[in-house]
């Protein structure tokens, strides 16, 4: 983050800290993530924190995800002759891997097996990061033709109201996706925001999520203690988000194995940040199930 960034994001912040932003619990909007009410024949619980980065990558994209119980999934598209394809770079791009072979498809098929969950008995809406790597406004419009034919699985949101769903697609990557997002009068997607959007007075039924690169606002990487300045900056943050009704999320968190990164985790569970962003999905799942999660 810009120093020029920081001095806004402070002031911003502290804004709302002045305009009572860290008093009163989590809003509704934002607990409704976290509601796990029983329901018949309902399976293990997923884990409510796990987002799994780059899930593509992995042997199977979304099914070994889901398999280790994650509540977040991320897949990077690109347009190309119309299509929407899954890679992580160019040189990647595979006609057969679609966003709706490796992840719509699937997801409508167990969402229909599981009752209108993904999770069978559990409320939970999965979350389905979409992070475009093409130019945002026509990749955007071709996406959401796409999630139209598959209404009846995600959340939509219409004059300011939200209806939650299996699923809830969230757009990232390329910023000039807003403008169309913002001009749909239903839309089956949602805006992944920056730290600038906080208290920005748009609200949390189009900027469900704020995403930052952990490295552009932190020095710390899990060593010992968290220094206290970055550590109040952190709480500054995910407590004003929450207190407008958004959830919180870093990438490039440390992501190797040992105990700088479960320190990191650690500290990530005590300051309440909604989403640990991994690639090892059996690592982050034997974290949280160690932590209750």
């Amino acid at each position: 983050m810009s120093a020029y960034s920081r001095r806004r994001a402070v002031a911003t912040l502290s804004t709302a800290v002045a305009g009572g932003a860290l008093a009163g619990g989590l809003p509704a909007y934002a607990q409704a993530a976290d509601r796990h009410r029983p329901e018949r024949g309902r399976g293990p619980a997923p884990l409510r924190q796990a987002h799994a980065h780059n899930d593509y990558l992995h042997e199977r994209p979304l099914l070994d995800a889901l398999d280790h119980g994650f509540a977040s999934v991320e897949a990077d598209i690109w347009l190309v002759d119309g299509r929407l394809l899954v890679a992580h770079d160019a040189s990647q791009l595979d006609p057969a891997r679609t966003l709706q072979r490796l992840y719509l498809d699937p997801l409508a098929r167990r969402v229909r097996a599981n009752g209108g969950r993904v999770y069978r008995g559990h409320r939970l809406s999965l979350q389905l990061l979409i992070d475009l790597k093409t130019a945002g406004g026509p990749t955007y419009r071709a996406l959401s033709e796409v999630l139209r034919g598959y209404g009846s699985i995600f959340s939509s949101a219409a004059g300011g109201r939200v209806r939650r769903r299996a699923v809830t697609a969230v757009i990232s990557g390329d910023r000039g996706a807003r403008a169309p997002m913002e001009a749909e009068k239903l839309r089956y997607a949602f805006y992944d925001g920056r730290h600038d959007d906080i208290n920005s007075g748009v609200p949390a039924s189009f900027i469900p999520l704020i995403s930052g690169n952990w490295n552009a606002s932190f020095s710390w990487q899990g060593t010992g203690t968290m220094p206290a300045a970055e550590r109040n900056w952190l709480n500054l943050i995910v407590h004003t988000a929450h207190r407008q009704g958004q959830t919180v999320r870093f990438w490039a968190t440390p992501d190797a194995p040992g105990p700088a990164r479960d320190n990191l985790w650690r500290t990530l569970l005590d300051a309440d940040v909604d989403w640990i962003n991994t690639d090892d999905l059996a690592g982050l799942k034997a974290f949280l199930r160690q932590h209750g999660s």
